[in-house]
């Protein structure tokens, strides 16, 4: 099968900085496909960056955008926080004014793992108000204001939410995180009812275990075997295995898909 439709479509891309990880792989293959990419990220300082990212002398969005360069499209490197509304608004006028229309939007920032993987009563008010205003506050934000633009140019669009299985698995100790997640489940759902009539997608994705930097804390030792004991298929997933999704939800190959939430997770959470 060939995937079409993408040629000359602008995406943007959130959280697509990282070198191990799901935003990047996304950006370079809708890039791949025919899009010209906005890619956004936080501006980590470099002393923040992972040892392997600091070996290779990464430097973030401004990465992955000279890939995308290199595969002969155009990429905007966008240092933006979903969470707040003025810089996602900022992000959809500097979108217009450099291409004049936005096709794709991926919603895949989110808050890293940490101090809110602990139960309930013992969650900081602070830890779950990140979480949430990352994880959902900032799918929201940014489905809303690029919605408006979609509606604007009457041309469709697709919106992609980058999920979990963590959002149907509600798991103990991840109450911010599953609630999050949970909560872009029906974000994803009441727009996709909402936008169809102006043929505008709306999907989410779910992937399971992937091999990126979200992971590090669990090592590659012997935890990180047990976890890979409960996939079907033997291995954790890549970002490639959750952009190869994403591409398709945005081909023409896709066009007749809206409102779904698809796992990508090797079998570790069959029929959910």
């Amino acid at each position: 099968m060939e995937i079409t439709g993408l040629e000359g479509k602008v995406a943007v891309v959130t959280g697509a900085g990282r070198m191990r990880s799901i935003g990047r792989p996304i950006a370079v293959e809708l890039a791949r496909a025919g899009c010209d990419v906005v890619l956004t990220g936080t501006g980590r300082a470099p002393e923040r960056y992972p040892a392997d990212e600091q070996t290779a002398g990464w430097r973030d969005i401004d990465s992955v955008a000279d890939e995308i360069r290199e595969l002969g499209r155009t990429a905007i490197p966008v240092v933006s926080n979903v969470a707040d509304a003025d810089a996602v608004d900022r992000l959809v006028a500097d979108t217009m004014e450099r291409f004049g229309r936005v096709d794709i939007v991926v919603n895949n920032a989110g808050a890293a793992r940490g101090e809110d993987r602990v139960p309930v009563v013992d969650l900081d008010i602070d830890v779950w108000r990140h979480v949430i205003d990352v994880n959902l506050h900032g799918s929201f934000l940014m489905s809303r204001a690029f919605a408006r633009s979609f509606i604007a140019q009457g041309n469709g669009g697709s919106i992609v939410n980058i999920s979990s299985v963590g959002g149907k698995m509600m798991a103990a100790n991840t109450a911010a995180y599953s609630a999050s997640k949970a909560g872009i489940h029906a974000l994803t759902s009441a727009m996709a009812s909402e936008m169809g009539r102006y043929g505008v997608r709306v999907n989410a994705v779910c992937p399971g275990v992937i091999d990126t930097y979200r992971l590090d804390d669990i090592g590659r030792g012997e935890r990180w075997q047990q976890t890979l004991e409960r996939i079907p298929l033997g291995r954790a997933g890549s970002g490639e295995d959750i952009a190869n999704m994403v591409v398709y939800l945005c081909s023409d190959q896709g066009s007749w898909i809206t409102g779904q939430l698809y796992t990508v997770d090797g079998g570790m959470l069959p029929n959910r």
